[in-house]
């Protein structure tokens, strides 16, 4: 590869990088939306977020479609490939945590425009939805920075929002015997959920920066085990 093509190459990988992490605060902004959303239970905002995913979803195609073309012209050295399928991988759940956050403004309009709802439970939902923000853009800082401990926290930061769903889960099934409330309880159980795997997801993209930074994948494991996490050394 001559040094022009060389040139050309990382200028268009950084290009491809960008678009990758400029996704990731499309998502933040869409889990910003579905919190007031649900906090008002507004259903024209919820529409307004089913119909931007599309952005999301087309920042998908435009990256992956632009890694095979890079991939097509140019032979990328090891350390770039790394990077490339971290990219594929990245913006594969940025596309996945737009998805989820569709799901939840799919699901708000069941409950009608004012549905029997708990003070408590939308107080959690609301923790939840805050938490899996900031997973969010620390996956997107660390990514970006190629911060392997940055990356390895998102596993303590993602228990936050595992232990506010099991709580979402016990104030559900304590609810009441009113036949709506329950129904509406059930719902907010999937909206949980749905957050909650976004929180998942973060860490996802916390292991590719472990993987583009060592070269080794490995899943992030609980804190109780940090032996296991991935070393911070560059190979």
């Amino acid at each position: 590869m001559t040094p022009e093509m060389r040139t050309s190459f990382r200028e268009e990988l950084e290009r491809l990088e960008n678009q990758t992490l400029g996704a990731l605060d499309m998502v933040v902004e869409a889990v910003d939306r579905v919190a007031e959303a649900l906090q008002h239970q507004d259903i024209e905002l919820a529409q307004l977020v089913i119909e931007d995913d599309d952005r999301i979803d087309g920042r998908y195609l435009e990256v992956h479609q632009g890694v095979l073309s890079l991939l097509a012209r140019q032979a990328p050295v090891a350390t770039d490939l790394r990077l490339i399928a971290a990219l594929l991988d990245v913006i594969k759940h940025a596309e996945r945590m737009g998805d989820q956050c569709v799901n939840i403004c799919k699901l708000l309009p069941l409950g009608g425009n004012e549905p029997p709802t708990h003070p408590d439970v939308l107080q959690k939902i609301a923790e939840m939805a805050r938490q899996a923000r900031f997973e969010v853009s620390q996956a997107k800082q660390a990514f970006a920075s190629r911060d392997v401990e940055l990356a390895a926290d998102l596993v303590r930061q993602d228990e936050i929002v595992n232990r506010l769903n099991r709580e979402c889960f016990r104030l559900a099934i304590e609810i009441g015997d009113d036949p709506d409330t329950r129904e509406w309880a059930m719902h907010m159980m999937l909206v949980a959920r749905w957050i909650e795997r976004i929180g998942d997801n973060a860490v996802d993209i916390g292991e590719q920066t472990a993987f583009v930074v060592t070269g080794l994948f490995r899943e992030f494991t609980d804190a109780s085990h940090p032996e296991l996490v991935p070393p911070t050394a560059t190979t």
